[in-house]
């Protein structure tokens, strides 16, 4: 993942990479929904064996392709040495200091972790609570996650036009919206409201992530492999920070899931409005 971001950012502007991300989501949400339905084929006609040789046999075959189809993409005037923990932690220092890079990556870390909240809570949620077998949660869940695919594909078509900032705004105004309405909809104890209210809260993160790394990828200058790894370990810190939580505040009805995801709604609208307006400005 560090690296592809990293290869994006070389090859597209802002907006490019924007959109360009746009399409990594929607390949990176097919492969949540795909994988259960696969092993289970797997293990059913073969046992638990043959999904280690799938894997291996898939890892070799990305292999293949990238061998074959994905030349170097950084010019070698551009290429820098960082082969001392100095020089890197020196890159790590630059990048944290500059607004530019630090507010999208915090804005879209703490945005996608409500992504991780329904990840955690859903199952309890969908089939503890309102009784759904685990095959219609697998329909449920994958519903859900066709809402990032429509909306990474409409962030994709309204690039075209708008910004990556002003759609990063039209996202956190979304998920906050979607997040806030998810948590009403506990009281009404309606599985098809609650899933409704999620279908916007997470659907929206198809354009928050595109956007937010965009932007932050966009503002690493030289340095686009570093920005990439601070942007993957801030990401998936804030995502097991945040599924950590729900775990642990688990009181038997939907409001962990729901709540967490609007606080990272929320917290992440607020960041972008505070810190955020002389990146606007830029």
């Amino acid at each position: 993942m560090i690296i592809g971001r990293a290869i994006v950012t070389d090859l597209c502007d802002a907006k490019g990479s924007a959109r360009t991300f746009s399409t990594l989501q929607v390949i990176m949400t097919l492969g949540p929904i795909i994988a259960p339905i696969l092993g289970g084929s797997i293990i059913t006609f073969g046992g638990w064996r043959p999904v280690f040789a799938f894997m291996l046999a898939f890892g070799l075959l990305c292999l293949l392709l990238v061998w074959r189809f994905i030349p170097e993409t950084l010019p070698e005037a551009a290429r820098h040495d960082r082969s001392n923990s100095e020089s890197v932690l020196s890159t790590w220092r630059g990048l944290l200091a500059r607004r530019a890079f630090v507010v999208p990556m915090v804005v879209g870390g703490i945005g996608q972790a409500s992504m991780f909240a329904f990840i955690t809570g859903s199952p309890f949620v969908f089939m503890g609570l309102h009784g759904a077998t685990s095959r219609q949660y697998g329909f449920l869940f994958a519903l859900i996650a066709l809402s990032l695919i429509v909306f990474a594909q409409v962030n994709r078509v309204a690039l075209k036009r708008y910004s990556p900032q002003t759609m990063l705004s039209v996202a956190l105004t979304m998920t906050v919206a979607g997040a806030l309405l998810s948590v009403l909809a506990v009281s009404t104890n309606s599985l098809v409201v609650l899933v409704a209210t999620l279908w916007v809260a997470i659907g929206a993160l198809g354009f928050l992530g595109a956007n937010a790394v965009a932007l932050a990828m966009a503002a690493t200058g030289r340095s686009p492999g570093s920005g990439s790894a601070l942007v993957g370990v801030f990401q998936f810190g804030c995502a097991f920070l945040v599924s950590s939580l729900v775990a642990a505040f688990q009181n038997g009805t939907a409001y962990p899931m729901t709540v967490a995801i609007a606080l990272c709604a929320t917290t992440a609208m607020s960041v972008r409005i505070v810190f955020g307006r002389k990146v606007i400005a830029q």
